[in-house]
């Protein structure tokens, strides 16, 4: 019986629709994930980086708990009103008596870290998905190059957030 002649990488060379199959299948599971990223950054971002019109200013932490922190707010934008007290979700890198620049989500009392520490903490949910993108490039689409410039950019995004917090 004769042999189905192979191609370098050991599939049978009829088989372009299983690849494009597997391409297909892999590309999409990777920019699900890299959308599930930016979807899971943008929640943060849109206020740390479109300030317009926001309400900008000062918390001095005066007390934190497991998964906030608080204290009281001091404007810095026009027409932002002080309040005795705002919260600050999510208290990696916030200590009390520290004061932070913060952003005020519209609408309530919940705040958001500014500046460059800011929007990098924002963007770590997309290094992460970076990260994870990668490994399905590199095992799934079969492209080293692609795959290592994602990792690199999704690790270069997580340390930068880690030094500048």
């Amino acid at each position: 019986m004769p042999s189905a002649v192979r191609s370098s990488r050991g599939v049978p060379r009829g088989s372009s629709a299983l690849r494009f199959g597997r391409f297909a299948a892999m590309g999409a599971v990777a920019v699900l994930i890299l959308i599930a990223g930016v979807w899971a950054s943008w929640g943060t971002a849109q206020h740390v980086m479109l300030t317009k019109g926001r309400e900008r200013g000062t918390v001095e932490v005066t007390r934190c708990a497991e998964d906030a922190c608080e204290g009281p707010y001091r404007p810095l934008s026009p027409g932002s009103q002080p309040r005795a007290r705002v919260v600050l979700d999510d208290t990696v890198a916030v200590e009390k008596g520290g004061t932070y620049t913060v952003v005020l989500k519209p609408g309530g009392a919940e705040a958001v870290r500014s500046g460059p520490a800011g929007v990098l903490y924002a963007w770590v949910p997309l290094g992460g998905a970076l990260l994870l993108a990668s490994v399905v490039v590199a095992g799934g689409l079969l492209r080293t190059r692609l795959a290592w410039v994602m990792a690199l950019a999704g690790a270069g995004l997580l340390t930068a957030a880690f030094v500048a917090l």
